[in-house]
């Protein structure tokens, strides 16, 4: 039986190095934040002054606590007033109602005693309808003392944030399939590859715990993961800011059109990443006799004297893929870019000629940008998934396996293992290695977009 000890071992290790190394430079940042606040002062003023600042601080938490305290007393006499208003007024309500019902019933026997008289039948149907008007409002305000007990009850059983949730529980009721969904199908997947990246399982026998040979087997015996992250990197490093750069910048060229050719335009450019099976297109322009499309081109013009085997030799075929990768980026990133240019308000340009931005760039810059943030960060978001996940590219255009692996992906090799080899364990290290991958970039890429604006 395998020993746990070892692995465990390592764990904590690892787990006691990363915490330290937080600990440590948080400290390291805060001891220079306060240096830096106080340069003039030597070492011995400066803790002095830290030893003030923590009894300010304690000082300021303990009024904050008298503040909630206080604060709490506050919202208990407002549901009190609440509720004396609300039974107030439903006291109000209930004489308004009682003499409402007794003027309804002495006019509606009037109106039966003469059902042929008009100005009887059109009393009795106004004084009918003031008295129905009453009870439904009698009826709201019943239901909203009701409430107002409820919200009561709820704060003295949790507080401020039970009261909030129940106060706001169609909100929550709103969002609970949804995070019931994403928890179940996101969530969950995540963490069973996780603990299935330290297993050995084959889809026949009981997961059986391996530790960190997974990875090691990864790094350090298969080459071919090597090659396959090798080209995951190129083609993510290459295509995904150059698609990113180039769905915005073909966004804000076509949202200056008119309204009608931009409709037209933003089809057009987004009409490649709908389409259906696009790569037999791209076969037809790469294929490896006179007839294709390129080679057609360079042999009639004399650029080559023979054709080229653009989908089987290894020096053209990531590049290749790269190029139409690039084609088929233009798609919902390029939609949310269209959509963020249009929501910026106009108002905003003419305050900013007013504080002195002076040409196009500086608009887009101190303006159009910081107000789309979220619409970059959702394009973002989906160019680093796309461009890290390349793999239907690669498979139609190269084949599976492609020659030499020059068109391997990371996705590629975990389709390998996955759904051929059925070594789910080893899959699920290769997908977590992915998923840490996307995680860093997606970090990286959020610390440079709030820089926009700056």
């Amino acid at each position: 039986m395998f020993d746990f000890s070892p692995t465990l071992y390592v764990l904590l290790m690892i787990l006691f190095a990363t915490a330290s190394f937080f600990i440590i430079r948080k400290f390291n940042q805060r001891r220079k934040r306060f240096a830096s606040k106080y340069p003039n002062l030597s070492k011995n003023e400066r803790l002095e002054r830290l030893k003030q600042e923590r009894l300010e601080l304690a000082q300021a938490k303990k009024d904050m606590r008298k503040a909630i305290k206080a604060k709490k007393a506050e919202w208990k006499a407002e549901d009190k007033k609440a509720d004396e208003i609300a039974r107030a007024n439903v006291l109000a309500l209930k004489a308004e109602v009682k003499e409402s019902k007794a003027e309804f019933e002495k006019v509606k026997a009037e109106y039966l005693a003469d059902k042929e008289n008009p100005e009887k039948e059109a009393l009795y149907l106004e004084t009918m309808k003031k008295h129905d008007r009453l009870c439904q409002k009698l009826r709201i305000e019943k239901e909203r003392i009701s409430l107002l007990r409820r919200i009561e009850r709820w704060s003295k059983r949790g507080g401020r944030l039970r009261r909030e949730l129940f106060i706001k529980r169609q909100y929550y009721y709103l969002v609970t399939p949804y995070a019931l969904l994403f928890i179940l199908f996101t969530v969950i997947p995540v963490a069973m590859s996780l603990i299935l990246s330290f297993t050995y399982f084959n889809l026949l026998e009981f997961p059986s715990w391996v530790g960190w040979e997974n990875y090691m087997r990864l790094f350090v015996d298969d080459k071919v993961f090597i090659i396959a992250i090798r080209n995951t990197l190129i083609l993510a490093v290459i295509t995904g800011p150059l698609s990113y750069l180039s769905a915005f910048v073909f966004a804000w060229l076509i949202n200056e059109l008119r309204p009608k050719l931009r409709a037209f335009m933003t089809l057009i450019f987004y009409a490649p990443s709908i389409s259906g099976n696009v790569y037999l297109v791209w076969k037809l322009i790469f294929s490896s006799d006179m007839y294709g499309y390129a080679n057609a081109f360079l042999l009639s013009y004399n650029f080559i004297d023979e054709p080229i085997l653009w989908l089987q030799d290894p020096k053209y075929i990531i590049w290749i893929i790269m190029l139409v990768q690039l084609w088929l980026s233009l798609g919902v990133s390029f939609l949310a870019f269209i959509a963020g240019l249009q929501s910026v308000n106009r108002e905003l340009y003419e305050a900013g000629a007013i504080d002195g931005i002076k040409n196009r760039w500086q608009e887009l810059w101190f303006i159009t940008l910081p107000q789309m943030k979220s619409q970059l960060m959702f394009g973002a978001v989906m160019q680093i998934t796309s461009s890290l996940a390349i793999a239907e590219v690669a498979t139609q255009l190269a084949g599976f396996p492609s020659i030499e692996y020059a068109g391997h992906t990371i996705i590629t090799h975990l389709m390998d293992y996955g759904s051929l080899r059925m070594e789910m364990g080893y899959a699920s290290s290769i997908a977590t290695i992915l998923f840490f991958m996307m995680i860093g970039a997606n970090l990286l890429v959020r610390k440079i977009l709030r820089r926009v604006g700056s």
